[in-house]
């Protein structure tokens, strides 16, 4: 079978990397540049921040993807010789509400969970508050380094026989009955048996002009990325406070994130949105002052209700499929959405019931 996906951010890499894998035929359409867009743009938790708050969908879906993580990228970096930087940091939620959900979900889940007084784990944050810090420790949480991610599986993807071809959105549809028989771009048409849409937060515009879609709109998210000297970095765990959080790279670098705005397909980096989120960190860690500073950066989820991404099958367009609609979490459920399609498109068994992701 020959597969044309379109858009080549974390989730169509990881498609084209499982079905080159299963011997299949594939080409990436990307409307841009591979990896530019939200996939790069984010932090590379592997987690949802904080699962007890998520419905069963994000979490299943994020828990097996994430246990999929350290083969798959282990994989990846034998194949291109780019370490995607996979590790397991841990996750700190300082000042929890005062619930049991988490303690529940965590034991339900057989998720490791301690309370403790943060500066167990993190003894340098917040040096100016003299009173213990209540926090939640989840220490099998991970990260990765979502933009040396993209490089290996680009290169694995090339490697494998995938094309890639940039500077070549998608803008129109070719149509027979029921099927897709070609689609429009400025380089020329391109054919395939079957048309996969992972085009992130611009699937929704990209679909409109043939069909539905699923309510999948751009969510904007802020970045700020510090440099410390590197092994000397305040910080060796992910760092979460009221939906804001720190995480520390292997060389000193340390990002800072991210706020959740609706501007349509603005992606501005404001001056606003950078003092914000300059004064949080520094809240945390005073030594992320101004002059360590060395990006600002904006990019754009595909969000959708609920934060639930559809993987799935057009329900009227038999060789139309999605794989879009992450939101926050593209990055964090890519391995393990990627075999989802897969599955769907060569019929075999799913790990996970898969009503929830349907295109509905």
């Amino acid at each position: 079978m020959k597969y044309l996906i379109i858009g080549a951010g974390i989730v169509g890499l990881a498609t084209a990397h499982e079905l080159l894998r299963r011997g299949e035929r594939v080409t990436l359409l990307e409307r841009g540049v591979v990896g530019r867009e939200a996939s790069w743009a984010g932090g590379g938790i592997l987690s949802p921040l904080l699962p007890w708050d998520y419905v069963a969908a994000v979490t299943a879906l994020a828990r097996w993807s994430a246990q999929l993580y350290p083969d798959w990228t282990a994989a990846l970096q034998r194949a291109s010789g780019v370490d995607p930087e996979y590790q397991r940091s841990g996750l700190l939620v300082l000042s929890p509400p005062a619930s049991d959900a988490a303690d529940l979900w965590c034991t339900g889940h057989g998720v490791a969970l301690k309370r403790l007084e943060a500066r167990e784990i993190a003894p340098h944050i917040a040096p100016k508050l003299p009173e213990a810090i209540p926090a939640l420790w989840l220490p099998e949480v991970a990260q990765v380094r979502n933009p040396r991610l993209l490089q290996a599986l680009r290169r694995s993807v090339l490697d494998a026989g995938g094309v890639v071809i940039e500077q070549a959105e998608v803008t129109g549809w070719q149509r027979d009955h029921q099927q897709i028989t070609a689609v429009t771009t400025p380089r020329g048409d391109y054919t395939a048996d079957a048309y996969i849409v992972a085009a992130g937060a611009w699937s929704g515009e990209l679909l409109s002009g043939i069909t539905a879609q699923p309510g999948i709109r751009p969510v904007r998210g802020q970045m700020l990325l510090f440099k410390v000297a590197s092994g000397s970095s305040p910080l060796n765990t992910i760092l979460l406070q009221h939906g804001f959080y720190l995480i520390p790279r292997r060389d000193g670098h340390i990002l800072a994130g991210s706020t959740m705005e609706t501007a349509g397909f603005d992606k501005t980096a404001t001056a606003a949105a950078r003092d914000d989120l300059l004064a949080k960190a520094q809240a945390l860690l005073p030594g992320l002052t101004a002059d360590k500073l060395v990006a600002h950066w904006a990019g754009l989820r595909p969000g959708t209700p609920h934060n639930i991404p559809v993987i799935a099958r057009h329900p009227r367009i038999s060789n139309l499929y999605l794989n879009s609609g992450h939101h926050r979490y593209g990055v964090t459920m890519a391995p393990a959405s990627a075999v989802l399609l897969a599955n769907i498109l060569q019929q075999r068994p799913q790990p996970l019931e898969m009503s929830a992701y349907d295109w509905k």
